[in-house]
């Protein structure tokens, strides 16, 4: 295969000599990055004033995927051989790269059960939101004022809600029932004569709790209103059928899927057919609704990337729900005051998001520096504010700080879903041997009806 051959070059040229530099570097660039092969060092590694042993376990999916070996296989002949500009019309190496997205195409459209020429490219699922967003209601803002979303979306979408709000738009917000799912009686009565816009996501990206897509559909479809939904999460890991769905627009990016970053989809549906209004101007590449060169190794990455997802995803879907069983169970085994956050049964399997009461979330972060998690979405994990998705939940304060999402996806293996568990066992009972209030619950003591005096 291309990448062996490539990586195989590399090792060749970097390790000359035996130095740990050149050989660490050369693993660094070979296709074994994609499953998080960690490397020993006598030193350890020590990065952002963190020291560890050697490469983390990586259980953060809902962030990034590692990009699947077959994927690099798929993308290396554009980058070394094939590199022509796909918007040239005039000699061999346009002509093949333009192919190439085309074929690309039309694997990202088969996996949604679309139309190929309803598949427009961007660089990722947030400027597929914006687009989608602020797109659609400004090329309707005459008639259309009002936009329904949900406390619990992606930062992009509430961002571009408030945009449109700063330009004179009305935006509902839904809250979300303690399961994480809308009340669809709510949309319904959210509904104007001057609702342009319904964008749900599909699958939450913190939590990922599974919203009722058809039913939301059924009602957009009744009273003849856009329904845009962020499929970023849910592409490639559960089934996906935009006209079951009745979405007029769809947001997919590449790197939760197995594929690049960089890359991204939007679906647009033609008929009935969407409007928008594009958000850059230039050559008027992809129907003028994306201008800019299409990123062809990309582009062909991402569609392999589906390719791929759609032939494995009922063996993934088994195989996550199993490791996902087998985390859940040996954290609950050993650790009580366990909470799952978001439906149970309306779920992805691959996110597992859990408070650990009576610990302190960015402690318990900190502890596990042998496992790659996170307490909530990278886009927002800079905040030491309580999850905004944990909130709209009803969760306490308290608990939304104690929150641990664990991502497991295609590369995972029993023995990293075993170390973690053990690994986050050990770091709250450490945390609680020194936390009073959870001495105070094991003795019995009800701390909510407390009264705490003031010194």
């Amino acid at each position: 295969m291309a990448s062996k051959l490539l990586a195989s070059t590399l090792r060749q040229t970097l390790t000359p000599k035996p130095t740990s530099t050149a050989s660490h570097l050369a693993r660094a660039l070979s296709t074994a990055a994609a499953v998080a092969e960690p490397y020993e060092d006598t030193d350890g590694i020590s990065m952002k004033g963190v020291k560890i042993s050697g490469r983390p376990l990586y259980l953060d999916m809902q962030a990034t995927s590692p990009v699947d070996p077959r994927v690099v296989d798929a993308m290396l002949p554009y980058y070394l051989t094939r590199y022509g500009n796909p918007h040239s019309r005039t000699h061999m190496y346009g002509w093949e790269s333009d192919s190439a997205v085309e074929t690309a195409r039309a694997q990202i459209a088969d996996l949604i059960g679309a139309s190929p020429k309803e598949i427009v490219f961007t660089s990722g699922a947030t400027e597929c939101n914006n687009i989608s967003v602020k797109g659609v209601m400004h090329f309707y803002k005459d008639k259309k004022r009002h936009v329904i979303t949900t406390q619990t979306e992606h930062k992009c979408v509430l961002d571009s809600c408030r945009h449109l709000q700063q330009e004179g738009f009305d935006v509902t917000y839904l809250p979300v029932k303690s399961d994480g799912l809308i009340d669809l009686d709510q949309l319904r009565a959210a509904i104007r004569p001057d609702t342009g816009l319904v964008s749900v996501m599909a699958v939450n990206n913190e939590i990922g709790v599974i919203q009722p897509m058809e039913e939301i559909g059924e009602i957009c479809k009744e009273f003849k209103i856009p329904f845009h939904t962020d499929a970023a999460q849910a592409l490639g890991k559960i089934p996906i059928e935009v006209d079951k769905w009745n979405v007029s627009l769809m947001s997919l990016s590449g790197h939760k899927v197995y594929g690049p970053k960089g890359v991204g989809a939007l679906y647009m549906r033609r008929r009935p057919r969407i409007r928008v209004e594009p958000q850059m101007n230039g050559g008027g590449q992809e129907r003028g609704i994306r201008s800019g060169t299409v990123p062809t190794p990309l582009v062909v990455g991402f569609g392999a990337a589906c390719e791929i997802a759609k032939k494995e995803m009922e063996y993934d879907q088994k195989r996550i729900t199993e490791l996902q069983e087998r985390m859940l169970n040996g954290i609950r085994e050993k650790l009580d005051f366990v909470v799952v956050n978001g439906s149970t049964e309306r779920r992805y399997p691959g996110n597992l998001n859990l408070s650990f009461a009576y610990v302190e979330g960015e402690s318990l972060l900190m502890g596990l520096k042998e496992v790659a998690v996170s307490s909530g979405s990278a886009c927002t994990s800079a905040s030491l504010e309580p999850s905004y998705v944990l909130r709209a939940l009803g969760v306490d304060e308290d608990m939304a700080h104690t929150s641990i999402r664990f991502g497991i996806g295609r590369f995972t293996t029993e023995a990293e879903i075993d170390r973690a568990v053990q690994l986050t066992v050990q770091q709250v009972k450490k945390l609680r041997d020194m936390s009073p209030l959870y001495e105070m619950v094991k003795d019995g003591i009800d701390i909510k009806n407390i009264q705490w005096s003031q010194h």
